[in-house]
């Protein structure tokens, strides 16, 4: 049971990583007035230290076999599980507060020009002179990092933690072998 909540940890770490190269990516400090992070920079920096420094600690307790590093373990996921459901409940309302872009605009009539009639592929010249594209990026940026996370990978991020948790308590009590 301790390698397979080695393995489980293990996975666990690397959909984090995943999801915090994303939010990395997508962070910026400079823009944050429009649209704030709903994930605090301490938060997010104490659960990725505490849950990679606690992987080291259940390794050096695989590798000893001491008592200490066991209940360090423990101790260490519980902060780290407290910051995480900070944070899954944080997200959880980003996610429901939907899309912050305007909706696409309806065409009521045929596109003209001073020329006649226009297809509906060519731009505008509004477009063209660069006065559309700034507005459309601002609505398109109005979302806080998270909102870019994969709903799929935060689920599986969350499962594969719980059983992490699960599989060192019940390796801790003895259950199952060690």
């Amino acid at each position: 049971m301790p390698v397979f909540a080695l393995i489980t940890w293990i996975v666990t770490a690397l959909a984090g990583l995943y999801l915090l190269a994303i939010w990395l990516i997508e962070y910026d400090p400079d823009f944050q007035r429009a649209a704030a992070t709903r994930l605090p920079v301490p938060v997010i920096s104490s659960h990725v230290l505490l849950a990679v420094g606690g992987l080291g600690v259940w390794i050096m307790y695989l590798v000893t076999g001491k008592d200490m590093f066991e209940w360090a373990t423990i101790v260490i996921l519980g902060f780290v599980a407290s910051f995480g459901m900070t944070m899954a409940v944080r997200w959880i309302a980003v996610v429901r507060a939907g899309p912050a872009t305007r909706p696409a605009a309806v065409m009521s009539g045929p596109a003209t020009t001073p020329d006649g009639m226009r297809d509906a592929w060519t731009p505008s010249e509004a477009w063209a002179a660069g006065q559309m594209s700034q507005a459309g990026r601002v609505t398109e940026l109005t979302v806080p990092p998270e909102r870019h996370f994969p709903v799929s990978v935060v689920i599986g991020h969350g499962i594969f933690a719980t059983a992490t948790i699960v599989l060192v308590v019940l390796t801790i009590l003895g259950v199952g072998g060690s």
